[in-house]
């Protein structure tokens, strides 16, 4: 069992930007594909972003591309999801996810989950 811990959510204005952490605390978990997923009320859980375990390669979804970046610190378990020109569509809850098949993009093949962090974008 992986625990993920995401961190930095908040309330920010249109236009605004937000970095949310997650990291694996007490477990190695350096070789596995990270990534990031939303879901906001009363919608399914979306992908947004995915790293691969060396960080040389990443995706994300059409809505967030040129907006979002996503990085990882191998040495703390760690990726990060820096989210530029925030919209108001962009209010979820994030979610941090982990496991070989993340890269598939695909909500119900991820293995571990994190609990969310809320991002809220005014307008």
């Amino acid at each position: 069992q992986v625990q993920l811990v995401e961190s930095g959510g908040g309330l920010v204005q249109a236009g605004g930007s937000l970095r949310l952490s997650c990291e694996a605390p007490g477990r190695t978990s350096s070789r596995y594909t990270m990534g990031w997923f939303r879901q906001a009320p009363g919608k399914e859980r979306e992908f947004v972003a995915v790293i691969n375990w060396s960080g040389g390669n990443t995706r994300f979804a059409d809505s967030v591309k040129g907006r979002f970046t996503i990085s990882r610190n191998g040495a703390k378990n760690a990726v990060y999801l820096q989210m530029n020109s925030l919209k108001p569509e962009d209010t979820a809850v994030y979610y941090c996810a982990a496991g070989p098949t993340v890269w598939d993009a695909e909500p119900e093949r991820v293995l571990y989950w994190g609990r969310g962090t809320q991002v809220t974008v005014s307008s």
